[in-house]
């Protein structure tokens, strides 16, 4: 009785493994938790990481929301003043700022069409290669300012591709057509008026741009769990897509309707959206497989001029023959633009993609 009772007595051995299960945590996100001004961001980052609301309850956590906020709360951070909201007057100018780029490529695309309507000769060549000039400036403007910008995330192939895939809705249907006709003989006919819609769309695209972002923040802000935010913001994503794709068509049906033209507008917003929240090289492979595919039904039609090799042009005349060739860059560029909606679908649906991402234009 008495070895049971000195048993009784004797200090029972501890416990193994942590006392405090969120302390490891900390410290192996530490420099996350430091930097992060809410504890949203250390939730959208614990994501990237890996940590799922499942992974929280082993912390004794509900979800990765609530296990952020302790984080968030432990993790003592600079002693400085946290950032202040810009005075009105510093957001009205933020606003006039990236408006005012967005709205230049439209105005430099209505000039030169007018200029091309109004010129002949030397001068109208002139008067079109100072457009495309000055159409490339004011976009490389348009997207280094606002919603639409990607400081450092941007693939620098992805711009070749958008060129080409401008040059191909300005002239491609021509060069088909009198590809497929046994030219070209000179000049080819060119369309410059589907180019102006989508010169003009750049501002309704970056508004749809700072909605999405606004929205999911909010939506972030309000959410207690990964996929309550994840269900949320899949809807806000489609209803921006659907948006600009019917402002898209109403400007393309004042200058110009074409489909490729609204496959195409609706390919390269998917792209930007992309590439603004953290995908680019997903975004630049997107814009990558359009221009292979347009680049393709041209060289199979030059193909087909080898002896023997009428088959290799056969798909695409036929295609042609039904549908016209504008139906080549509606399919290609349709194509990739649900390609990567479908993966928008997925990836800008998680907290990560707007953790990082530029706050939204004021």
């Amino acid at each position: 009785m008495a070895t049971e009772a000195v048993g009784d007595l004797a200090p029972k051995p501890a416990r193994r493994g942590p006392a405090d299960p969120v302390k490891a945590l900390m410290h192996r996100h530490r420099e996350l938790c430091e930097r992060a001004v809410d504890p949203l961001e250390i939730a959208a980052g614990l994501e990237a990481h890996g940590v799922t609301d499942r992974t929280a309850a082993r912390f004794r956590h509900r979800d990765v929301f609530s296990l952020a906020e302790e984080l968030y709360a432990r993790v003592p951070r600079g002693t400085g003043a946290p950032a202040r909201p810009a005075p009105e007057g510093e957001a009205h100018a933020g606003w006039a700022g990236w408006t005012l780029a967005a709205l230049t490529p439209g105005a430099v695309a209505a000039l030169t069409v007018t200029g091309l309507a109004l010129t002949e000769g030397p001068v109208r060549l002139a008067v079109g290669a100072a457009g495309v000039l000055g159409l490339a400036a004011a976009l490389a403007v348009a997207v280094r300012r606002g919603p639409l910008r990607a400081a450092g995330r941007t693939v620098p192939a992805a711009r070749v591709w958008t060129l080409w895939l401008l040059a191909y809705a300005f002239g491609g249907d021509g060069l088909l057509q009198a590809t497929l006709t046994g030219g070209p003989d000179g000049a080819w006919p060119v369309t410059p008026a589907p180019l102006l819609g989508l010169a003009l769309a750049v501002a309704p695209a970056a508004w749809c741009a700072r909605l999405f972002a606004t929205r999911a923040r909010r939506r972030l802000a309000v959410s207690r769990g990964l996929e309550d935010f994840a269900a949320g913001t899949r809807p806000v994503l489609l209803a921006t897509v659907a948006l600009h794709l019917a402002v898209l068509a109403g400007l393309l049906a004042l200058t110009g309707f074409a489909p490729g033209a609204l496959a195409l507008g609706t390919l390269l917003l998917l792209a930007r959206l992309l590439t603004v929240h953290g995908f680019p090289e997903t975004a630049a492979s997107g814009l990558a497989a359009a221009c292979a595919a347009e680049a393709l039904a041209l060289a199979s039609v030059l193909a087909g001029r080898i002896p023997g090799c009428d088959l290799l042009a056969a798909p695409v005349r036929t295609f042609v023959d039904t549908w016209g060739p504008g139906a080549v860059p509606a399919l290609v560029c349709g194509g990739a633009a649900l390609g990567l909606l479908a993966h928008a679908t997925a990836t800008l649906s998680r907290a990560s993609a707007h953790a990082q991402a530029p706050a939204p234009a004021p």
